[in-house]
């Protein structure tokens, strides 16, 4: 597989310069001890006052779980997702169990997702974040009470060789890596 790794402004961690989101997965299981070192980081990260408002149901390629998940996806995405050994959905609890608002659940998901990341990468492994996905059949089939969203899709796995992609995604799996210059995202002036 080619290298990924991000070319920067600035020099950042390696694991950083790793992380992508790949569509092309190996045809190789996740052992499960591996996937749970993953799932341990993720709960290790920063949450306000430590309410940890995340929540993950996963499956595994040809079980029910999985299949019940990817039903849930685009159809764009269910072309290639249907190759990851490992489908994760990320849930926010938006209402804490007092009844009150969480109005920081979705930024601590945020948080317990790319540090998910990073332990992927740090571990030879790659995932894939989706937000194309059917919000309210998703609530359905996995039975998500008021105030449990479903943010975002996880696909995990070994990455794989982009040929076995449609052609356009092939395109999109190999063009160069780019993101908008610092000086678009950062300010040290308020407007």
């Amino acid at each position: 597989m080619t290298s990924r790794e991000a070319t920067t402004q600035y020099p950042i961690h390696e694991i950083i310069r790793k992380r992508w989101s790949p569509r092309a997965f190996a045809d190789k299981p996740v052992d499960e001890a591996l996937l749970m070192q993953v799932f341990e980081a993720a709960s290790w990260a920063f949450s306000s006052v430590n309410r940890q408002p995340w929540r993950y149901i996963y499956g595994h390629k040809g079980g029910v779980t999985f299949a019940t998940l990817l039903s849930c996806l685009n159809p764009s995405n269910q072309i290639w997702v249907q190759h990851a050994p490992i489908l994760i959905l990320s849930i926010a609890h938006t209402i804490d169990d007092d009844g009150k608002e969480n109005s920081s659940a979705r930024h601590d998901l945020g948080a317990a997702n790319a540090t998910l990341a990073l332990e992927a990468v740090a571990n030879g492994l790659v995932t894939h974040p989706m937000g194309g996905f059917d919000a309210d059949k998703t609530r359905a089939l996995c039975h998500l009470r008021a105030g449990a969203d479903p943010v975002a899709f996880i696909a995990l796995g070994y990455p794989g060789d982009p040929s076995m992609l449609p052609e356009k995604l092939q395109d999109r799996e190999t063009a160069p890596r780019s993101r908008k210059p610092l000086s678009e995202l950062i300010s040290n002036i308020i407007p």
